[in-house]
């Protein structure tokens, strides 16, 4: 089968395995990027397009016509004409849960790092102020610890779990957030109730119109002002002007975000402000790891494999 990659670039940096993937196609034509004005004569003569970006709509869908498979090397399938790939039988498949412990682990890192001050010391120790200090240690920032404190998750699939498991073992308190317009469970403690009490909350939903903005000036002044907000989510969640001004105003000690509203931000975001107090920023990295992103290539390989056989898995159309 023909196969071209059109944005392999996003996923690989030099440091992934390729060969079992390569070993799918004949041939398998890799490009590090594809505008869309490159688009149709890349894809015109193959039976599988894989992209994780590139948009594959009706109009490129009906200039391939020996197109069988589109794969989706990430989760989201938006950039994908789901519906015109099925009125042509041309079968659509991601990959899927495979960014779950990186994820989980930069919540947790995002997590300490709010809860030590690190930003704050490593800040201190390069202006030289331990240096200059009188006493053998720097305490000019609170410390504290994450056991006995209760975290508050907002959306409780796979990452909403795993996050959990690891905070518990630190010694954490979790509460499970119920979701506006979701049907009542009993495990799950109200969303405004939820919000006065968590020392942490973290935000692992995804972002549709009933969590756009979930977090803004009311949330945020229903919290405490010792408490701390991360998110590893999507950016729309968080209302990022309101958390700007909380962070100003101490309405919470502090907050950290891996995504933005618009990534990336290359027209700016008020977030990227570095006046803002205690707050930080990570580039929408959470997922990708190593082992993440080697995880997608072997998905993708599955998934082939799967097709070739009249058995396709993750399929999402």
């Amino acid at each position: 089968m023909k196969a071209v990659y059109l944005d392999y670039a996003s996923l690989d940096q030099q440091d992934l395995d390729f060969q079992a993937l390569h070993a799918a196609f004949d041939p398998l034509v890799l490009y590090p990027t594809t505008s869309a004005a490159e688009i149709a004569s890349r894809v015109a003569e193959v039976e599988v397009i894989i992209s994780n970006k590139v948009l594959i709509d009706a109009a490129t869908i009906q200039q391939c016509p020996e197109l069988k498979l589109i794969l989706i090397s990430a989760t989201g399938s938006n950039n994908v004409d789901l519906a015109a790939a099925k009125a042509r039988g041309i079968v659509v498949c991601n990959c899927q849960a495979y960014g779950t412990s990186a994820v989980a682990q930069h919540t947790l890192m995002l997590m300490l790092n709010l809860a030590t001050s690190f930003l704050s010391y490593q800040h201190a120790l390069q202006q030289g102020q331990w240096q200059k200090s009188s006493q053998f240690c720097l305490l000019d920032a609170p410390i504290v610890e994450l056991a006995g404190k209760t975290l508050g998750i907002v959306g409780y699939g796979e990452l909403g779990h795993a996050v959990a498991k690891l905070a518990e073992a630190f010694g954490m308190k979790v509460l499970i957030a119920a979701l506006p317009n979701r049907p009542a469970d009993a495990s799950r403690v109200a969303f405004t109730e939820l919000l006065a009490q968590v020392d942490f909350l973290s935000l692992h939903c995804p972002l549709t119109e009933d969590t756009r903005h979930l977090i803004s000036h009311a949330e945020l002044e229903a919290m405490k002002p010792s408490a701390f907000l991360i998110n590893c989510a999507r950016g729309g969640i968080v209302d990022e002007a309101a958390l700007a001004q909380a962070l100003r105003e101490g309405q919470i000690a502090g907050a950290a975000t891996d995504v933005l509203t618009v990534e990336p931000p290359k027209e700016g975001n008020v977030l990227l402000d570095a006046t803002i107090p205690n707050l930080i920023v990570t580039p929408h990295n959470a997922w990708g790891s190593v082992d993440a992103r080697q995880r997608i290539v072997n998905q993708m390989v599955e998934n082939i494999e799967a097709f070739k056989n009249g058995q396709p898995i993750r399929q999402v159309n």
